[in-house]
């Protein structure tokens, strides 16, 4: 389509500026050309030098000046000539250039569309029409990545996640922030949430290896049509969110998986600490020390069974006995009933909770 809208505009200026007028993608292609049979033609290797500079450069007959509507350059306009004149009208034609490309990205780009959908900027009715104006597939199945930076920021990050899914008809990499990136994936309505994990952890890897900067991602559903683009987005938010006050150590975190976490973020704290209230009548929480919390950890990851704990604890049987009868004393739960260590379980997360987020309401 940028080929097309480049020639519209050369056709037009041809005459004005009399010379031979064009436009080469960064590998060299000419992609446009006062000269139609020029089109597809391929100019010499050195135009490399011309998308790492900032000025008009001097290539045989032609002088080249990149631009686009982005921070990285992908286009570049070169006119017949290599005098002051030539360079004038380079200059001219780039920024003219560059401000309609930007205008058609604003106005028709998919990803931009897909931004718009995910952020919740476009009218629900609006939707549908602008897919059918840009041929964008409605029905498919899709998923929402997000893909956090916590390393070192750059603006190559992006390049690189867009370099592991080429396919821009099927997925769309798209910035949402100083740090997030957003990650629109088609994918067969059978994927499972393993695969979208895997998925996931190749490109925390990938950044990892070839970028040295730490990422975490966030998984929203998978989700059929457009319209609910917007949830998977938000559900991959709060992944992240979730993920960053219950799972520290995850850097994988889906939405399928937050279990009750999810249900206990969204309570407002004041709920959260009349629960504490009621479940600690006789001691508090804060009372335990940490090798106590510990030890109840531990409990819980060995599903409540006393044999198998103390043996990863490296202590003798009674001793842990002895231990969760002084956290029943304490609190009042025994750990040992379901019903209690469940109590405890959901009283340890709502603190968590509460020490994450103090002033949340």
């Amino acid at each position: 389509m940028s080929s097309r809208l480049f020639q519209g505009v050369i056709q037009q200026m041809k005459d004005v500026v009399g010379r031979t007028i064009g436009v080469v993608d960064e590998n060299g292609n000419i992609i446009a050309c006062s000269d139609v049979s020029r089109i597809n033609e391929q100019v010499k290797p050195d135009t490399a030098r011309v998308f790492n500079s900032t000025s008009p450069v001097a290539l045989d007959d032609a002088t080249y000046f990149s631009f686009d509507s982005r921070l990285r350059h992908e286009y570049a306009v070169f006119v017949g000539g290599t005098d002051e004149t030539a360079k004038t009208y380079a200059k001219i034609l780039a920024a003219s250039f560059g401000a309609i490309k930007q205008f058609y990205d604003e106005k028709y780009d998919r990803a931009n569309f897909v931004k718009n959908v995910i952020l919740d900027n476009i009218l629900p009715g609006d939707i549908y029409v602008k897919a059918r104006e840009l041929r964008f597939n409605s029905d498919a199945t899709r998923v929402v990545l997000l893909i956090r930076i916590t390393g070192r920021e750059d603006a190559t990050v992006f390049d690189v996640i867009q370099n592991l899914f080429p396919d821009k008809n099927k997925d769309f990499i798209i910035n949402v922030g100083e740090t997030d990136i957003a990650l629109v994936k088609e994918v067969s309505s059978s994927i499972e949430s393993k695969d979208l994990e895997s998925l996931a952890h190749s490109i925390a890897d990938a950044l990892s290896s070839e970028f040295y900067t730490s990422a975490q991602v966030g998984i929203g559903t998978c989700v059929t049509g457009i319209k609910d683009l917007s949830r998977s987005f938000k559900e991959a938010q709060v992944a992240l969110e979730v993920g960053k006050v219950f799972d520290t150590e995850k850097d994988i975190v889906s939405y399928d998986n937050l279990g009750i976490a999810r249900l206990i973020y969204q309570l407002p704290t004041t709920l959260c600490d009349m629960f504490l209230k009621e479940v600690f009548k006789r001691g508090s929480i804060d009372s335990l020390d940490q090798e106590t919390l510990f030890t109840i950890q531990r409990f819980f990851e060995n599903n409540l069974n006393v044999s198998e704990t103390s043996r990863k604890l490296f202590v003798h049987r009674n001793t842990l006995v002895y231990r969760l009868e002084k956290i029943k004393k304490i609190t009042g739960l025994d750990l040992r009933e379901f019903d209690d260590a469940i109590v405890f379980k959901v009283a340890l997360m709502v603190k968590k909770y509460l020490d994450s987020q103090p002033t949340k309401l």
